[in-house]
């Protein structure tokens, strides 16, 4: 990989894109004064099927998808702009982002005609959610070690096993499930390995709540018990998903949401610092605001990338390895810029947006790819190993 993959020429980018970025802008405010929304301490991931289908109406769900699957053929470019508006600003979109984000990409590269017309326009229109089923108990992130396993039978296929750490299954219609469809074999860890479409009110479906550090419940664990799902439920091809995912998790790493999740906190401290701050306090907030310019621009670059068909892997590991540090560093931050006796004087919102940001600060080095995992992918594409 060269690190020049992140220059931007600026001749890529669309002409209309200030006025797009000022057409979301103004939605959001409205939306807010309306009472549509409100900046709360979970940010952007709060499940709100009503405001998908508000953003779905706009034509800011499938952007960059062909028209005839409910898409709206623009560019990678005024995805971003639109997708970091919609963060940035703490909006609820958490019900259509992952369809949005990667199950459609993986569904017009791999999926079958069918599964493009049937999934692919309603993702568009903000009324089919999903979740994804990668890790599982004991194993974690190494997929290769994956035990959940789907048997062929007549028509179709017998899926047994258990995924944890899914996202909103609770709340989801279909989870994107990877299973192990051959025995795992020591030469080949990554074969063997395929990507089913499920429906989470099939039969032989449990799904248990697992609460986080911050009593809040988004995780699941989910259990398959003899489920039965037809041929038709396989993404692409047999024993490829180790392939997929690979794309699919690009899409995932490169977004703005790998950098923003204590972007309510950031703004929370500089407006408790207020618009004189002293010397520590300037050094400080300013570090982190020269860091958030720079993975924005850096983010932002990678549509570059994906607007030529690319799959930037190795640069979407970077951003969001740096991204894990940012949103690690901002309540780390504002711990020692705030201390005991001014917490005092802070509001209850301020408290909250500040304590969140603490508690879901160790996440951040899981979700996406663990820091490890993301590190061997950059040393790999750098040709360091």
């Amino acid at each position: 990989m060269k690190l020049a993959s992140f220059a931007l020429p600026p001749s890529d980018i669309p002409s209309n894109i200030d006025a797009l970025r000022k057409e979301v802008r103004d939605f959001l405010a409205d939306e807010h004064n309306r009472g549509g929304f409100k900046r709360t301490a979970e940010g952007w991931d709060r499940y709100d099927p009503e405001f998908s289908r508000k953003v779905a109406q706009r034509g800011w769900i499938g952007m960059t998808w062909p028209k005839k699957y409910g898409g709206h053929e623009q560019s990678f470019f005024e995805r971003y702009v639109v997708s970091e508006e919609l963060l940035t600003a703490g909006a609820p979109v958490r019900a259509h982002w992952l369809a949005d984000r990667q199950i459609g990409p993986l569904l017009l590269t791999a999926g079958t005609e069918q599964q493009k017309q049937t999934f692919l326009p309603k993702i568009a229109a903000g009324e089919c959610f999903f979740c994804v089923g990668l890790s599982e108990p004991d194993v974690g992130s190494d997929l290769a070690s994956i035990s959940t396993r789907a048997e062929k039978i007549e028509g179709g296929w017998r899926i047994s096993g258990t995924k944890v750490w899914t996202s909103y299954a609770h709340r989801a219609h279909f989870i994107n499930l990877f299973a192990r469809t051959e025995r795992k074999s020591e030469t080949d860890r990554r074969g063997g390995v395929t990507q089913f479409i499920v429906e989470l009110k099939a039969p032989g479906i449990k799904i248990n709540p697992i609460l986080n550090l911050a009593q809040d419940h988004d995780f699941n664990e989910v259990v398959f018990e003899d489920v039965i799902v037809a041929d038709d439920a396989v993404i692409g091809t047999v024993g490829n998903a180790w392939k997929q995912v690979s794309n699919e998790l690009a899409h995932e790493r490169a977004g703005p949401e790998r950098w923003v999740n204590s972007f309510g906190a950031l703004a929370t401290l500089i407006d408790e610092i207020g618009p004189s701050p002293d010397a520590r306090e300037a050094e400080a907030t300013g570090r982190l605001v020269s860091h958030l310019w720079t993975l924005h621009r850096l983010s932002f670059s990678i549509s570059a990338l994906l607007q030529r068909g690319e799959v930037p892997e190795v640069e979407a590991a970077i951003v969001k390895d740096l991204g894990t540090n940012f949103d690690q560093r901002i309540p780390e931050v504002a711990r020692g810029l705030l201390d005991e006796s001014r917490r005092t004087t802070l509001s209850n919102h301020a408290i909250s947006m500040l304590d969140r940001a603490m508690l879901y600060a160790p996440a951040t080095t899981i979700r996406g790819g663990t820091r490890e995992v993301l590190r061997g992918i950059i040393a790999k594409g750098l040709g360091l190993r």
